[in-house]
């Protein structure tokens, strides 16, 4: 072969190989792949596939397959592990400003919920999370968490007391569930199952799409539809990850977590609709008209706490959007 010829074919291959090369992210949450996360998750991974032609993709790891929430945060931060999809549950504890969209009682419903995250509160909360190492791209969602126990059916605030339940590690939500005489009992969420099972406690709270995917009716008897906190989740990627990506592949990632959310907040809300029949066909006792008012004016007394900690103003703020 000639020289000329032989320059020719090593180049060829180096392009072949350039352009074949592909960069395998790990992106893991804590429950099911059929679950909402994993449907987000997956819409976000095939978008990032199609739109980098193939030289981003995922391997994904349900089930909390690489530690509970705060262990895959921290492993993105630390850059050991690429993406998560994480509620806001856990979240709080690296990036202190996200704590407020977990106050009881903040969010009216779904389209308010969905307009304050979507909107400048929404995205500034996103920009804040870059200060501590961590990259926001798009708000996902869990949903409105609900009330599930072994012991008794929950139709007012006063039924939840001396109910032994598991929270997240959430100082904002066990403030608010205290006023509900409820003992809150931080646990991660990968040993939640076996606790319930055993007795460990006597109950959890999570939205109806969390309730599904964990087969929460083996364990549990009653649940409320209590409505009372509106769990937010988020798509995020590491900085090493981030920061070596040209500004085409970030539009890529950015608008690939926009479809991801938005598959997201769909399934959570096919879950929402279909849900309730599937657990009651499952067994379990659902009160479906709770005394919101009880809760609401049980939680006050932790308004004076939220509103020191956060600003009245800014708690305020987001309970006027309309």
């Amino acid at each position: 072969m000639k020289t000329t010829q032989l320059a020719f074919a090593v180049a060829a291959l180096c392009l072949s190989a350039a352009a074949g090369a592909q960069t395998v992210m790990k992106i893991s949450y804590s429950t099911s792949i059929t679950s909402h996360y994993g449907v987000g998750s997956t819409a976000f991974c095939d978008e990032v596939e199609k739109g980098t032609q193939g030289r981003y993709k995922c391997q994904q790891f349900p089930n909390a397959a690489l530690g509970g929430e705060r262990e895959m945060i921290e492993a993105v931060q630390l850059g050991t592990q690429d993406l998560a999809n994480v509620s806001t549950g856990a979240l709080g504890n690296f990036v202190p400003e996200v704590k407020i969209v977990d106050i009881p009682f903040l969010f009216r419903d779904y389209a308010h919920a969905r307009k304050v995250m979507d909107g400048e509160f929404g995205q500034d909360l996103l920009k804040k999370m870059t200060a501590k190492g961590i990259v926001g791209l798009a708000w996902t969602e869990n949903g409105f968490r609900h009330m599930t126990n072994s012991k008794r059916a929950i139709n007012q605030a006063s039924d939840a007391n001396g109910l032994k339940m598991r929270t997240m590690e959430n100082k904002v939500h066990m403030e608010g569930y205290k006023t509900f005489g409820i003992l809150p009992t931080p646990m991660a969420w990968p040993e939640v199952f076996t606790a319930l099972q055993q007795g460990t406690v006597d109950g959890q709270e999570n939205p109806i799409p969390v309730i599904l995917s964990a087969k929460l009716s083996q364990v549990q008897k009653h649940l409320s539809l209590t409505n009372h906190v509106y769990s937010p989740a988020v798509l995020i990627v590491a900085p090493n990850i981030w920061n070596k990506l040209n500004d085409a592949d970030k539009k890529v990632f950015s608008e690939a977590a926009k479809k991801g959310a938005a598959a997201q907040r769909k399934k959570v809300n096919d879950d929402e609709a279909n849900g309730i029949a599937e657990l009651k066909k499952d067994g379990m006792q659902v009160v479906e008209q709770v005394n919101g008012e009880s809760f609401r004016k049980a939680v006050a007394p932790a308004y004076a706490q939220y509103a020191k900690e956060f600003g009245a103003d800014k708690i305020a703020a987001i309970q006027n959007v309309k």
